[in-house]
């Protein structure tokens, strides 16, 4: 498909690059976005077949795994995921018995939540699936590269969004 053209002269020149139509392929929020994507969803064929587990479902029980005792507020801003699909998420692993929410010192407004027996259970089958393909994934960065793109991440990730 060819690129749509607009003329140069509609544009300032002083604003022309910033203002030139967006090299998706090149942008770094969707490279990364596209990676991120390719990589999870790699992994989340496995589950959802075996388990019926959509990918923000296993983001909610992997946080909960870690950190027991969350509200879903905090699920929500650990995972950096919309509230509304983290809600979603919860109800679900709720209703199929694999999450257990009890309230918070009797305080009815604030669940407290974690997995259950049968939640651990799922864990401990989908865990190991996801460190397999990490490795696999990882497996294509020799050492310095692997130490580089730890590096990267944590100085991107410790900025303010």
């Amino acid at each position: 498909m060819k690129p749509f053209a607009r003329s140069v002269a509609a544009v300032p020149e002083e604003h022309h690059p910033d203002h030139a139509p967006l090299e998706l392929e090149h942008f770094l929020p969707y490279r990364l976005s596209i990676l991120s994507n390719a990589v999870s969803q790699a992994i989340a064929d496995d589950y959802q077949r075996r388990f019926d587990l959509s990918m923000t479902e296993w983001r909610v029980m992997a946080v909960l795994a870690r950190f027991e005792g969350l509200s879903a507020r905090e699920v929500a801003e650990r995972t950096l995921m919309d509230k509304v699909a983290v809600s979603r998420a919860l109800a679900k692993l709720v209703e199929s018995g694999w999450v257990t929410r009890a309230t918070h010192d009797g305080d009815k407004r604030r669940s407290v939540l974690g997995l259950s027996e049968a939640g651990w259970s799922v864990h401990e089958v989908v865990a190991p699936m996801a460190r397999t393909h990490e490795r696999e994934l990882l497996a294509k960065l020799d050492e310095e590269e692997r130490a580089w793109l730890a590096r990267i991440l944590d100085k991107l990730l410790s900025g303010s969004f």
